[in-house]
């Protein structure tokens, strides 16, 4: 009836009448002259002079069905069918002409001649057709049913699919368990903002949704599970881009007893074997390892795109003494920084692209962008071409020289600010110079980037944040620290970087409570505070708690990138636009009285109430 070990032959085997006997797209030279029924969308009609051609699509791809006229109950039908049509199909499958064979098809060799043809369900005309190009966001969103239909958003959830189900593979046979955790949980207000869910019971109460099960995950190794995962949804209410949803999903992972190298070890595994498994694409083994301190003097970045092989030149040092007030002035302020980015043959570039990148790199805050040519560097300064060259030294023109390694025909592109605004901007300067003008390399590039540092200043609120979260572990020797200088403590926390792009983050863990309390005391965390916000796990934590550490992959982004999509809304079914918004669904939408009530809310003013969308 249909080919061995499909669903469908099964399924044929327990029951005495069946909707269809085959997928569309799976029936092959393999079954000639057989009889099959088939189910699915008609993709395209045509009439070619009195024989009509219906190529009908299921989610395993497109068969040509011919219908003759010499089945005048067969033709009549076919006569009214319409695109998106839903049909049932049965007839023997017949080889095609030579001349006519669709190589691209796995069932390019042959065609189904109609016996019976029954319109299961009419359609009306679609929004628009499934192989338009150029459609915009808002319109395949509103109609992200008909959206779904077209190829390449089958091929991308498919995809997805086999991601998670390559994950869990992996995970199941290196012996972690799946265990869920709660979607209402206690809001505690660090990052992003919760989105919050009001109690109808308990009056003037809310839950949280999580936005990781950060903490239930810990407790579980507390409880001894030792090795955790799940693959679940979590939520941040911010504003949101490309790469960003109110709720994504992450593969969360957590493990006792494992060391820092060890953890990355079976992480870096795991993306290997999804790789292979997915996209048969073999990612490097080891992967490299890259310091934070590293990542930042190279490249300006904690996710370096080690596909551009452009790196920066650190100039802070022979800037101190300059003339040039715009390059000695941050050289010499705290925190202040002078980098160079050598372009290797850049010297071609028109005043236009050098004023285009100049604009660029104002997205970043940078307030310029100064260069030097490099036409003849044996000739020191009579060789550089540029309207600083004047003011700067013979000494610093060559220490620029030797220390980028610039030879005839390269140009130099500097930034000088504050570190942050250098980084950014020559960082992202990089990697746009480096994919427009052939400085990268195709394929896949992967990293880990460790030793992060614990905590970060925020200037406005005037204290100490968490760089990555205040369950980060300091690595051993820096405990004494979060009380005598923040600022040098380095966390055991690691990032796996893919093509500039984090995709995954994690930490080895604080599993003793003297040295959390540390962290919450360095990051102006209240003894009370701490136990209103976090009392349930410094109180697991007194109770035995194993050594333990994890990481979080965002499955989104990973996805998206083996799609080769720029936005995560392509490998998600049912999105959120940058808005926040379901243009399918009209979500948010306003409530009625009467549920503010059970829930014991009220709206201010008529004014404040939900936008019907």
């Amino acid at each position: 009836m249909g080919d061995p070990g499909s669903p469908i032959t099964h399924l044929s085997s327990l029951v005495t009448e069946i909707m269809r006997t085959h997928y569309c797209g799976l029936v092959s030279a393999a079954q000639l002259d057989q009889s099959v029924t088939l189910c699915g969308w008609v993709n395209t009609r045509r009439d070619h002079g009195g024989v009509i051609f219906i190529d009908l699509r299921d989610r395993e791809g497109i068969v040509q069905i011919v219908c003759n006229p010499s089945r005048p109950e067969v033709f009549a039908v076919a006569e009214k069918i319409r695109n998106e049509f839903v049909l049932r199909v049965t007839g023997k499958v017949i080889r095609r002409e030579p001349a006519l064979v669709n190589s691209k098809l796995k069932s390019g060799e042959i065609e189904v001649l109609c016996h019976e043809l029954e319109i299961l369900n009419p359609a009306v005309t679609p929004p628009f057709q499934l192989d338009e190009e150029n459609l915009s966001e808002t319109t395949r969103l509103t109609h992200r049913v008909i959206d779904l239909r077209r190829p390449q958003m089958q091929a991308n959830l498919r995809l997805r699919y086999k991601v998670a189900m390559a994950v869990r593979r992996y995970l199941d046979e290196a012996g972690f368990i799946d265990i869920e955790t709660p979607m209402l949980a206690k809001s505690t207000p660090e990052g992003a903002r919760d989105y919050l869910v009001p109690s109808r019971v308990h009056d003037g109460m809310f839950f949280a949704l999580p936005q990781s099960p950060q903490l239930f995950k810990q407790m579980l190794m507390v409880a001894g599970f030792d090795r955790y995962y799940q693959i679940t949804k979590c939520f941040r209410d911010e504003d949101l881009r490309a790469d960003r949803q109110p709720e994504f999903t992450q593969v969360d992972i957590e493990t006792s007893f494992l060391t820092e190298a060890e953890i990355r070890g079976i992480m870096e595994a795991l993306m290997r074997s999804v790789f292979k498994q997915a996209l048969d694409v073999a990612l490097p083994d080891p992967f490299p390892v890259m310091t934070y301190a590293e990542a930042m003097l190279r490249y300006g970045s904690d996710k370096p795109d080690l596909r551009v092989g452009l790196e920066f030149t650190e100039l802070t040092d022979v800037m101190r003494s300059v003339e040039f007030k715009v390059f000695s002035g941050p050289a010499n302020a705290p925190g202040g920084r002078v980098a160079g980015l050598r372009i290797p043959g850049g010297g071609t570039l028109t005043r236009g692209e050098i004023d285009a990148y100049t604009q660029f790199v104002g997205i970043y805050g940078a307030r310029g962008l100064a260069y030097i040519k490099v036409n003849e560097a044996a000739k020191g300064r009579e060789g550089l071409q540029s309207p600083i060259v004047k003011n700067l030294s013979d000494a610093a023109l060559a220490a620029i020289v030797e220390r980028s390694g610039a030879k005839d025909g390269d140009l130099i592109f500097f930034a000088a600010d504050k570190a942050k605004i250098v980084n950014d901007a020559l960082g992202a300067l990089r990697v746009k110079v480096g994919h427009e003008k052939g400085y990268a390399v195709a394929g896949w590039k992967a990293l880990w980037v460790v030793d992060f540092p614990m905590f970060e200043y925020d200037d406005e609120a005037k204290r100490w944040v968490a760089m990555h979260h205040p369950f980060t572990a300091p690595k051993d020797g820096h405990e004494d620290y979060l009380a005598t200088d923040p600022s040098k403590a380095i966390a055991k926390a690691y990032d796996m970087v893919l093509n500039g792009s984090e995709i995954g983050g994690g930490s080895v863990r604080i599993h003793r409570e003297e040295v959390q309390s540390k962290v919450f005391r360095a990051l102006a965390i209240g003894a009370e505070e701490a136990k209103l916000k976090f009392g349930y796990l410094l109180d697991a934590l007194q109770y035995g708690a194993p050594p333990h550490g994890g990481i979080a992959f965002g499955l989104d982004r990973i996805v998206a990138m083996m799609a080769g999509t720029e936005s995560i809304r392509d490998v998600i079914a049912f999105p959120k636009t940058q808005r926040a918004q379901c243009l399918l669904t009209q979500a948010p939408s306003a409530v009625d009285e009467k549920q503010l009530r059970e829930l014991h809310i009220r709206l201010r003013s008529a004014e404040k109430q939900p936008e019907k969308t």
